[in-house]
């Protein structure tokens, strides 16, 4: 046993790069994102940051990536899912929009 009452911190300088506690980070993320389409409206938060992502992967792109850590790999497949993402979310609020008027 080590002795430790409390368990390591990740800015322990003991551990090692790899072996640093999960940080939810992700899951943090993915609630303010939550909280921020429930407040304004799925479609606007989905263009935003699908256009986000958009531009960027584009620069990344632009210097070398090729094959993301994303689901779809290739870096042009994810580009053309936030794209359409993209439009789509654009669309939807336009429809709202013109609904409303």
């Amino acid at each position: 046993m080590s002795g430790r009452t409390s368990p390591p911190s990740a800015f322990d300088p003991g551990l090692a790069a790899g072996n640093q506690p999960f940080d939810p980070l992700r899951l943090c993320t993915y609630t303010t994102i939550t909280i921020l389409a429930w407040l304004v409206t799925p479609a606007v938060v989905v263009s935003v940051f699908s256009g986000i992502a958009l531009v960027a992967y584009y620069k990344a792109r632009r210097q070398g990536l090729v094959k993301s850590r994303c689901k779809l790999g290739d870096t042009r497949l994810v580009m053309a899912y936030l794209g359409i993402a993209f439009l789509l979310g654009g669309g939807f609020t336009l429809y709202r929009i013109m609904q409303l008027a």
